[in-house]
């Protein structure tokens, strides 16, 4: 089963290119341990939201930019094994200073649950992450199945991936059971769809919400005013990588 290590950050914004630079080194490394590949994104329509958002999970600063990115194994074993053997890799103490706050960064491992298209190729990515109650993953999955089916692809999405977190730790500043507000019995999932670019996204999202004009809003397997989502570029992807 493909497995995710998924990542939510706060770069300072003029650190653009350093952060660029500095996952291009990351992944020698972690290519070198068995991932299969890498995507950075940056955040260019990432909104406040009432409750919470993903300027608040990483207490990100005016002057900071939301990064949504996540490298992808073969399995979590793979991923178990990498992760381990880093820690012992002298590459790893080589490693140039983060041009960032690392103690902001919120990170776990997610299995797929749901997949369908590809996001190779995508130039635009929507990233979401959520709390779902444990006993409602069959219905979620069969929630994200019909909206891919009926809704995103019909609408130009070219990909989504739905995952179901299983190693998701808790952290001393933040972690993402605090920035969903997970409650007893509720799991992370770590999700995002693909758009060849932001233009195509805006379109679709318009058409969809034109299409529920009139409809009342289906009921969703989890608390929807929980789930944080925004609208990222993609600034890395090992697949293209040079």
């Amino acid at each position: 089963m493909t497995f995710y290590t998924g990542c939510i950050a706060a770069v300072p914004t003029i650190n653009k290119q350093k952060y660029i630079d500095h996952v291009s080194t990351a992944w020698t490394m972690l290519r070198g341990h068995g991932a299969v590949r890498m995507v950075e994104s940056w955040g260019v329509d990432v909104p406040k939201g009432k409750v919470n958002d993903l300027h608040g999970a990483v207490h990100a600063k005016e002057d900071e930019t939301i990064v949504f990115s996540w490298i992808e194994w073969a399995d979590k074993a793979a991923a178990d094994s990498a992760w381990q053997k880093m820690q012992e890799d002298p590459a790893m103490q080589e490693m140039p200073q983060m041009p960032f706050d690392g103690s902001r960064m919120i990170f776990g491992g997610f299995d797929s649950v749901f997949a369908d298209g590809t996001d190779a190729g995508a130039g635009y990515i929507q990233g979401f992450a959520l709390a779902v109650p444990e006993k409602n993953k069959g219905a979620y999955v069969d929630m994200a199945r019909t909206a891919w089916e009926s809704a995103f692809r019909p609408n130009g999405c070219l990909g989504i991936v739905e995952a179901w977190g299983t190693d998701v730790p808790h952290g001393k500043l933040t972690d993402f059971h605090r920035a969903t507000k997970a409650e007893a019995g509720e799991v992370v999932v770590f999700s995002w769809t693909a758009w060849s670019d932001k233009a195509t996204c805006d379109a679709a999202a318009k058409a969809m919400e034109a299409s529920m004009e009139g409809q009342e809003f289906p009921e969703m397997p989890f608390d929807g005013m929980r789930m944080m989502w925004g609208g990222f570029e993609l600034i890395f992807d090992s697949a293209t990588a040079a």
